[in-house]
Formats: structure tokens, C-alpha cells, sequence
């Protein structure tokens, strides 16, 4: 059954004012056991509760972050001219024991390379975290957040 379109999803989004953020859709269809195709515009991915096909929806959404926040802070140094020469990202999450399980703390570690200044570095990481990253402001906010870094000349 399709529903209209006037509930909190839509919320935020108006064309007529010109917004270049279209809504973003996702398709899921049943495999079997709990695994699921997924498509968004052209690229498909297997979902997989069990984690033995593809990533599970929670390691989907430390992706998320983690991608979110490495794109935000790559692209912050390079606009900069900072002589970033690569960037790595790693994320653990905390998880609730019962459902539903969800995150309660998520720390990101960046290990940075180029002789990048510590400021710049410190900088780009905040202004993802604390404007820029669309999916860490899309989760809960009494997550703890922390995130950390280390650089590689």
C-alpha cells in the first residue's frame, strides 16, 4: 500500500523553493532468511542480518558516518590546499545489549598523511561533525561522539 506524501519524511523538502537535495530513495526486496537486494539510483548492494552476504543495516550505518565525515574532512583540507596525501578512517560503535540495540557511542579515528598543520586537521573534523555531516545530524543526538586523530607525515 502506498501512502501520500505529507508525513515527517517529506518534512524540509520543498522544490518550489529551489532545493538542490532531491529525497533520497531506496529499494529492498526479500532474498530469503533475513538478506535483502537493495537499490538507491543505480547502485546495488546486499543487505544481510547475518553478515555473510553483505553488510548488516547497523554496519551500513557506521559506514555511513564514518564515510560521511572522511568525505567532509578530505574535502575541507583539499579546498584548503592543505598537501593532504591520504586519510583513513576507522569507526567503533557501542551498541545497547537489548533491543534495539542502536548505538550509544560511536568514536571515529582519522589517521592523516601530509604534512597537513594540526589546526586545519582539527578544524575539518569539527566543522563535519559539528555542521557539515548530514548522516551523523540525521542519528540520535545523545549519542557520544568522539573523535580523534593521528597524523602521518
Amino acid at each position: 500500500m502506498k501512502r501520500g506524501g505529507s508525513g515527517a519524511a517529506n518534512r524540509g523538502y520543498n522544490a518550489r523553493v529551489g532545493d538542490a537535495t532531491p529525497p533520497i530513495t531506496a529499494e529492498l526486496i526479500w532474498d530469503r532468511d533475513l538478506r535483502f537486494g537493495a537499490t538507491t539510483d543505480e547502485h546495488a548492494i546486499v543487505i544481510d542480518s547475518d553478515k555473510q552476504a553483505g553488510p548488516s543495516p547497523m554496519q551500513l550505518l557506521a559506514i555511513g558516518v564514518a564515510g560521511c565525515m572522511a568525505i567532509d574532512v578530505v574535502s575541507i583540507l583539499t579546498k584548503g590546499r592543505h598537501p593532504l596525501t591520504g586519510l583513513r578512517a576507522s569507526l567503533t560503535g557501542e551498541r545497547l545489549p537489548v533491543p534495539p540495540k542502536r548505538f550509544v557511542a560511536l568514536t571515529l579515528h582519522f589517521h592523516v598523511s601530509g604534512a597537513v598543520p594540526v589546526e586545519a586537521i582539527e578544524r575539518a573534523i569539527a566543522l563535519s561533525h559539528e555542521k557539515y555531516c548530514s548522516v551523523w545530524h540525521s542519528l540520535r543526538q545523545d549519542i557520544a561522539f568522539t573523535t580523534t586523530f593521528e597524523q602521518h607525515l
